[in-house]
């Protein structure tokens, strides 16, 4: 398998991670976004949305990093990681979308600026980030991980960029069921770790 991401995109460690974790060999093709690599005539075509990352299995191309997940669970038959009942199955599916969205306009976004100088609003993407980091709180309060007791592609989807939050000046101190739950994922064989920049209240 072969996963195209850059090394700076949540989105595509999430990816990585989650290879890494089933012990699947792969390579990493690293595409220079800054350089407009994504956007490229023979990007577009294994990704007409022009993003990171993308997955291709011998030919099987998938793009979206919450489809790489599922798509990899469904081809080996992971139903620890994914499962196949249907309360499971949607509780799994709740986080994918807390992923593409909460997390992706809070957290992810408040990175973005510190990070990439993307022009949003600080106070806007930082208090977002603090309302789905509560709820995730929360969440984790009775349990050691999203859905009970082991690790689903739920908590994978979230790792990235909780765990880099206060690289977006999001402080995750007191939030001490989150910090568990990221040490617990950290403690898993086969954790890859995500490259950390020196910004924010990481600088």
């Amino acid at each position: 398998m072969k996963l195209y991401r850059h090394p700076l995109s949540g989105h595509s460690h999430r990816a990585q991670l989650f290879l890494s974790l089933l012990g699947v060999p792969h390579d990493l093709v690293d595409v220079d976004l800054l350089a407009k690599a994504h956007k490229t005539p023979d990007f577009l075509k294994l990704n007409s949305f022009g993003q990171v990352p993308v997955l291709d299995d011998d030919g099987i191309v998938v793009t979206d990093s919450n489809a790489i997940l599922v798509y990899l669970a469904k081809k080996l038959g992971r139903a620890d990681w994914l499962p196949e009942d249907p309360a499971g199955a949607a509780k799994v599916q709740k986080w994918l979308s807390v992923a593409a969205g909460e997390i992706a306009y809070g957290p992810a976004a408040a990175r973005l600026v510190t990070v990439f100088g993307a022009g949003l609003r600080p106070e806007e993407v930082i208090a977002r980030a603090h309302r789905i980091l509560q709820l995730i709180e929360a969440e984790l309060a009775d349990r050691d991980f999203l859905l009970g007791g082991r690790p689903t592609i739920a908590d994978v989807a979230l790792y990235s960029y909780v765990s880099s939050a206060p690289e977006g000046n999001v402080d995750l101190s007191g939030y001490t069921h989150v910090l568990a739950w990221l040490g617990r994922i950290e403690a898993l064989p086969g954790f890859v770790g995500f490259h950390k920049t020196a910004a924010g209240l990481a600088a």
